[in-house]
């Protein structure tokens, strides 16, 4: 038997390296386990999110989006000069960077804190024991008093479009294309899909999106999620929705894509392709059987509100229990299982979760949208602003986009908040603290705003809730 731990964390995604360092703070003695290595044969920290998701992803959407404005707006605003190329070897070469930085920054955390780095991949074999098995082969057990599983997601491979070199490629592919594709196809018209084909789309591929629902972004406010369709439309991504993909086959360097739509039997020519259909629990062969931590019939770890499982003394955060698979999310987990294993009385708000898609403009929401608060009988009121009425939003060549609440008709407290705007993902931080203290559109209308700032979209969406905007005409009368 090795170290004996107060803690170890099986993962060193954003959900477990955060409660790695937080349970160190506390004064348990910690250990994170590891087993992701990059090309260099080095193991590294920060999980998908960092190596091959959130950080990289958004690495190529910023440079992409420099591009068009490049290309197509600094005209517009008085700076002449030469059409801009892509280079996207110098693209990839500063995603990789950035990586780099946010992994090292993880190792130097871990030294700071005295969280013990444990390279391998872990396995819980009994309830105060994980296995290690090192790069080599080698097997260490360790004892903890405490285990947290955080063992994230992999993305989901579908029979119709096996993954097939660098033709056929899930997210982490789509990450390493060494040149522009002339066609792109994607499957899924989700968060993933929709930033991937967006950063291609700028950089001028001819992007297709096949979509099996037939409604685009159900999870978003159907006004929102109306407008962004427009915007990606107007960009040039074709969004082809009840779109059911049926079969492929990669020929020629080419892959020939089979689906069927409303129209019938349909098939398309793609240069590359991109399986964007979502991610599925990384538990198999996380914890032994015998231990007697359950799973669903999806691969999720059963878990309570504060993310313990069956077993006493072991927890699973993220991507690998019930809930959004956001790297926030997961984060904020890892902070409440530390604060509980440490004695703390600690719990989640999973209302007051925000999610973001970074295409341009950004897409975000926190909350209900209107239609589920509908569904669940909740009689609602509503505020909406367009940033073109915005005075910031103008300055910036950014008019695009508007901002709603979703209110309760009787209580007026905030029920939800969407975006799509020039950096949503910045400005929803208002609607989810307002919903994390429980305010009213009232409050957030007795606010005072900085102006000119693109947060009074907001400001106006507020008072809008009872037909008091000031920089647009009301659709209600004021009372």
């Amino acid at each position: 038997m090795a170290d004996k731990f107060d803690v170890i964390v099986i993962g060193a995604g954003p959900g477990g390296y955060v409660a790695a360092i937080r349970a160190a703070q506390l004064g348990l003695k910690t250990a994170c386990v590891e087993k992701w290595v990059n090309k260099e044969g080095k193991t590294v920290h920060g999980g998908t999110c960092l190596n091959v998701g959130c950080i990289p992803s958004k690495a190529l959407l910023e440079t992409s989006h420099k591009f068009v404005e490049a290309r197509d707006h600094f005209a517009e605003i008085g700076i002449d000069l030469e059409p801009p190329k892509p280079n996207v070897a110098k693209m990839l070469e500063f995603k990789n960077s950035v990586i780099a930085k946010n992994v090292g920054g993880i190792s130097a955390l871990f030294k700071a804190n005295g969280v013990t780095a444990i390279d391998g991949t872990g396995k819980v074999t009994g309830a105060k024991q994980v296995e290690v098995t090192d790069h080599d082969g080698g097997k260490t057990t360790y004892e903890a008093d405490n285990i947290v599983i955080a063992a994230g997601s992999v993305p989901v491979e579908i029979p119709p479009t096996p993954l097939h070199e660098d033709i056929v490629v899930t997210s982490t592919g789509a990450l390493e294309f060494t040149e522009v594709p002339q066609r792109l196809g994607v499957i899924g018209a989700g968060v993933i899909g929709l930033e991937l084909g967006s950063v291609w789309s700028r950089l001028g591929a001819e992007v297709t999106v096949l979509e099996a629902m037939d409604t685009f972004l159900p999870m978003v406010d159907t006004a929102i999620a109306k407008e962004t369709q427009k915007l990606l439309k107007k960009q040039g991504l074709d969004i082809k929705l009840g779109a059911r993909v049926t079969g492929s086959e990669v020929k020629g360097g080419e892959v020939v894509v089979k689906y069927t739509d409303g129209s019938g039997d349909q098939e398309q020519t793609f240069d590359k392709l991109i399986v964007c259909v979502g991610r599925r629990p990384y538990t198999q062969g996380v914890v032994d059987e015998g231990v007697g931590v359950g799973l669903d019939e999806r691969g999720f770890i059963h878990v309570d509100d504060q993310c313990r499982t069956s077993v006493p003394g072991i927890y699973a955060i993220g991507d690998c229990v019930r809930g959004p698979m956001l790297a926030h999310k997961a984060s904020e987990e890892g902070v409440m299982v530390a604060d509980i294993i440490a004695g703390h009385k600690a719990e989640m708000n999973y209302d007051a979760i925000p999610s973001v898609i970074y295409t341009s403009p950004e897409v975000a929401w926190v909350g209900m949208n209107e239609q589920e608060a509908k569904a669940k009988g909740i009689e609602v009121k509503t505020g909406s602003f367009p940033f073109s009425a915005n005075g910031r939003a103008l300055a910036n060549n950014a008019p695009e986009g508007m901002a709603k609440i979703i209110a309760d008709a009787e209580t007026d407290r905030i029920l939800g908040l969407h975006i799509v705007s020039q950096h949503a993902g910045e400005l929803i931080a208002q609607g989810v603290i307002a919903m994390e203290f429980g305010s009213s559109a009232e409050d957030l209308a007795l606010t005072c705003y900085a102006h000119p700032s693109t947060s009074e979209a907001i400001h106006e969406a507020a008072l809008a809730v009872d037909g008091h905007a000031i920089h647009m005409a009301n659709r209600k009368k004021r009372k």
